[in-house]
């Protein structure tokens, strides 16, 4: 009884081989584990890979970083059990989300935010509920990789903004950080690589610190031990609308992580999709009701494990407990806090265009033809929305420009699209579009 419980629940593990050493060729599956010692330093390896995207989003939208890193945790773990560890994944803070977050609460407030998080998780949840249904050919329908593309692009471009009084009152330290990143993103190998964004938000906040930019009064304030900071969410349905193009990106996010795992332990695992996005949308729901912020797959997963050859679950069960062990220091927390402006703005720098980038990214991968009218004027204009940033209220609901940009890409392709069949005008692509993984940003 308690081993069916355990493989029904992704908690039983084989053990590969001696559980100390993996032959050439070969992977440890999902449902396979080395020996304890390998597997919890494993999963130290994805606690820290993961660690500057979990708290760097908290940090540029004002939210508690303990409770996005103990929610980060507690997310993954549900992950595990919902996917029956079948699907290795670490969930970290979703950088869609920055955009619609700093929207409602500069609007609002932080709670009203939170209630914006847990729409969009009850969202993913039901998008999930028809996948497991009815697949995923639906999607490709409605979002095909100029629509997905655009969308990804116009959240980064919008949040060129933010940058802007960093670039303008501290250059040295914006600027600064940014060439920090985009040095140690190149001169290390490996590991240290894939932690270009940490080590340069390192080098910033020293930069900051020699110019007295810093006030570390209240990490001497807080406390070593306690409770994550938490706080309840405050429903509003004039925010509602910033907040639901992200759902497009999570669902691009993980259809793509489970894919691209499927590919590199040659497994078939698309019958786990509509799990993990029911997965993902619990774990954001949760991480909203109680102060962290929006959850996602991430591209250093795959990172971790492709140098590592290691897939198993079981070292994702390590890393979510270490996380939320990780939460209960709040001198950690306020220290994550101290994060000044200019070190931020010169993160974003890197992190919004990266964002933009991988929507042209989707383009290019699935040869989207510009040559093609439709795909043209609908990326064009869902783009520009954007970028110009417009608020419009409407019976009291505030639509901005990710809002307006997604629907704008939406309604055009759609309705260009059905005209075109209709009048028989619809234009050729040169190029017949490839099914590749979608782009992720996390």
């Amino acid at each position: 009884m308690a081993a069916t419980f355990r493989k029904r629940w992704g908690l039983g593990w084989a053990l590969h081989g001696d559980g100390k050493t993996i032959n050439a060729g070969q992977v440890v599956k999902p449902t396979e584990r080395m020996a304890w010692p390998q597997t919890i330093g494993i999963g130290l390896q994805h606690v820290m890979a993961m660690f500057g995207s979990t708290v760097l989003v908290p940090a540029l939208t004002g939210f508690p970083p303990t409770a996005a890193l103990f929610f980060s945790g507690v997310g993954t773990l549900i992950f595990l059990v919902i996917t029956q560890g079948r699907v290795p994944s670490y969930l970290g803070s979703s950088f869609a989300f920055i955009a619609p977050l700093v929207a409602a609460t500069s609007m609002h407030s932080m709670a009203v935010a939170s209630g914006g998080i847990i729409v969009t998780g009850a969202a993913l949840v039901i998008v999930g509920a028809i996948v497991h249904k009815a697949g995923t050919r639906w999607i490709h329908a409605v979002m095909p990789p100029v629509v997905m593309g655009t969308i990804l692009a116009l959240i980064g471009l919008n949040l060129a903004g933010a940058t802007t009084e960093g670039m303008v009152e501290v250059p040295l330290t914006t600027f600064g950080t940014t060439a920090a990143v985009i040095i140690t993103a190149v001169i290390f190998r490996g590991f240290l690589g894939r932690l270009s964004i940490l080590l340069g938000i390192t080098i910033g906040y020293l930069l900051a610190l020699v110019q007295d930019e810093i006030d570390f009064q209240p990490v001497s304030d807080a406390a070593w031990i306690g409770l994550p900071a938490f706080h309840s969410p405050e429903f509003r349905f004039d925010v509602l609308f910033l907040f639901l193009p992200v759902v497009f990106v999570l669902v691009a996010e993980n259809i793509g992580h489970v894919r691209t795992v499927g590919l590199m332990t040659r497994t078939d695992l698309d019958q786990h999709n509509g799990r993990a996005l029911i997965a993902d949308g619990v774990a954001t729901m949760l991480s909203g009701a109680g102060g962290g912020v929006g959850t996602t797959t991430y591209a250093e997963n795959i990172g971790v494990m492709a140098s590592s050859r290691i897939y198993s679950t079981a070292a994702y069960w390590v890393a979510g407990v270490v996380a939320m062990c990780l939460a209960f220091f709040p001198k950690f927390g306020a220290l994550i806090a101290t994060i000044p402006m200019g070190v931020a703005a010169g993160a974003g720098i890197i992190l919004y265009g990266m964002i933009g980038i991988m929507g042209a990214r989707i383009w290019v991968n699935n040869r989207v033809d510009f040559s093609n009218t439709i795909n043209l004027m609908a990326a064009g204009a869902g783009l520009i929305i954007a970028i110009a940033d417009p608020i419009i209220e409407v019976k009291g609901m505030q639509f901005g420009g990710i809002a307006l940009g997604t629907l704008a890409v939406l309604a055009i392709y759609h309705v260009m699209t059905a005209i075109a069949r209709w009048r028989d005008t619809e234009p050729i692509d040169d190029d017949e579009p490839a099914v590749v993984e979608p782009g992720r940003i996390g």
